[in-house]
């Protein structure tokens, strides 16, 4: 067990490509945290993703953003202090979904809240370029946050230098597949589209094998593009490459998502647009009528502040009989940086909705109280 000046390491809970991820204490105020430890190599020096995760964590402070408490410099270790969250969006699909498949009001709730920190980011001017259902961590509260920040970027003009090699392959853009280098926040979009349509059904909607197959995924589901909207992305992104492809239907994605209200099918399809100059953006998504429409399943007050809707019910352990997590519970990537409490944000417009509003705050706060 390593020690440091504040915090006290304890068991490991993973390891990536360039660091490894162990649980720790706070010595000051006993908070349970995330130390994220990255060997520094003489040569090479601090590797460019920690050196780009610190400079833009630093600045984004949102309940749903993983926090970046503090960060140690040593000679041979990099060690990232994180806020700790118990899970990840896919572990929590996997442990409480129906064949990975969550309720109506869990999806509502967790995708308001990828879209805030997601909107959050993209008003900050960063893009966060790997969204996926690892890399959204979830806390006790049923609070989930936007973590691994490792490939994000910050853009602004120009924006012509970004590399086409990033987002995990199941949630990365069309745009981006055909070779773009000159996307701007579309991109998290598209992925915040697949992982809404992977709540709802379980399963990834687009799982191909290569980027060649993976067009071919999404083509089969959303049609093939017209040689005119072809031709207006190549000509939005130069470095675009179109080769020849097999005309594809659009199929109805009611009958892909067959439990998903014609609201969330909207929305979705809003989301998933194949030209990123169609997309919705995510501050609009937060308007949509999917968060607002009173045949929803759970009311969501219409007159409700902006933020407001709470996060879900959350059915982990109780704290007293939560026992630590065992390193191969937890997923090998650099997405495991977690807090137990992590601090509110007010000022950015979180507010929780009262108790009489969702039934799902009274379960919370009935949790809290136990």
């Amino acid at each position: 067990m390593s020690t440091y000046t504040n915090y006290i390491q304890l068991e490991k809970l993973g390891e990536g490509t360039y660091a490894t991820v162990y649980k720790g204490r706070s010595r000051t105020t006993n908070e349970i945290v995330a130390l994220k430890e990255i060997n520094l190599d003489a040569e090479e020096g601090t590797p460019s993703t920690a050196i780009r995760e610190i400079s833009l964590m630093k600045e984004l402070k949102h309940v749903n953003i993983v926090r970046l408490h503090d960060v140690i410099h040593t000679e041979t270790k990099l060690v990232l202090i994180f806020e700790f969250c118990d899970s990840d969006l896919k572990k929590y699909m996997d442990q409480h979904g129906d064949r990975g498949a969550l309720d109506p009001a869990t999806v509502r709730s967790f995708l308001w809240q990828l879209l805030k920190g997601t909107n959050f980011c993209h008003e900050n001017q960063v893009l966060h370029r790997d969204l996926k259902p690892q890399n959204l961590l979830i806390n006790r509260k049923g609070e989930l946050k936007l973590g691994d920040f490792g490939l994000a970027r910050a853009f602004g003009v120009p924006v012509n230098t970004f590399s086409n090699e990033v987002v995990t392959l199941w949630y990365r853009a069309p745009d981006v597949l055909l070779g773009s280098r000159t996307y701007s926040t579309s991109i998290d979009v598209w992925s915040c589209g697949c992982i809404f349509a992977e709540m709802i059904t379980g399963v990834p909607l687009f799982r191909g094998k290569d980027t060649q197959d993976q067009l071919l995924h999404i083509m089969r589901i959303l049609g093939t593009p017209s040689e005119a909207q072809l031709q207006k992305m190549a000509k939005d992104s130069p470095e675009i490459q179109l080769k020849p492809f097999p005309r594809c239907p659009k199929m109805d994605l009611k009958q892909i998502l067959p439990k998903a209200s014609p609201a969330a099918i909207d929305l979705l399809e809003r989301l998933l647009k194949f030209d990123p100059a169609e997309r919705i953006s995510a501050a609009d998504a937060l308007s949509h009528p999917y968060f607002t429409d009173t045949v929803n399943d759970v009311p969501f007050a219409m007159n409700a502040p902006p933020g407001s809707m709470p996060p879900p019910a959350f059915n982990f352990p109780h704290p007293s009989r939560h026992q630590p997590p065992r390193a191969s519970h937890v997923q090998p990537a650099m997405q495991q940086q977690y807090s137990m409490q992590p601090p509110m944000y007010p000022q950015q417009g979180y507010v929780q909705q009262q108790p009489q509003q969702s039934v799902y705050y009274q379960q919370q706060q009935q949790y809290g109280q136990r």
